[in-house]
């Protein structure tokens, strides 16, 4: 079993994650920021990736610093759980279809951060969260976990259907580049043999 852990504690958030890779997509996620949450149950469930995370944060100011440090936590607890990434496929994609929208992601498990965010929202908060913070969330995540991620919607109307099936693309495209290659047993996939390089 593959698993991870991670925490962040400031003035302004103190956040703690475990994730398990080889998991069955279980989820006991806690931010106090209900739309939150609810993407983090579907990054679970669809990547089958064990996730529990606890989170307080300053909220009443704005859910920013806590949105933020949950990805910098989330991604930190990934990448411990990736170890020396020998043997994994590397290289994953989705494309997810919800209803009238489209959504893609990529993801080079690399150990080189890239975040690549084309998603365009019509609504300014979903639930209690700004939709400006997804982005943050992404960046964050990415860059921590040693990530290049490419999250794209090509066409949708509901901004929740349009943030959904971004977080279910995300999971589907991790599910795909973190799973075991047996024909890679023991070896990084990079003719450098060295990931981030």
């Amino acid at each position: 079993m593959r698993t991870g852990s991670a925490s962040r504690e400031t003035k302004e958030t103190s956040v703690s994650a475990q994730i398990s890779i080889d998991g069955t997509g279980k989820a006991e996620i806690h931010t106090g920021i209900g739309f939150l949450d609810h993407m983090l149950e579907q990054l679970a469930r669809h990547s089958l990736m064990d996730i529990t995370l606890q989170a307080k944060g300053d909220l009443h100011i704005d859910p920013h610093h806590t949105t933020e440090d949950v990805g910098i936590v989330l991604g930190l607890a990934l990448r411990d759980a990736l170890g020396d990434m020998k043997g994994i496929t590397r290289y994953g994609r989705a494309i997810i279809p919800m209803d009238e929208c489209l959504s893609e992601c990529y993801v080079d498990v690399c150990d080189r951060p890239f975040l690549v965010f084309q998603v365009a929202f019509t609504k300014e908060k979903l639930g209690d969260l700004d939709t400006e913070m997804f982005r943050e969330f992404y960046y964050a995540f990415a860059q921590h976990a040693g990530l290049t991620l490419h999250v794209l919607n090509r066409y949708g109307v509901n901004n929740h259907h349009i943030a959904e099936s971004g977080f279910k693309a995300l999971a589907r495209a991790l599910r795909e580049a973190t799973s075991m290659d047996p024909r890679n047993e023991g070896r990084l996939v990079s003719t450098k043999e060295h990931m981030g390089a």
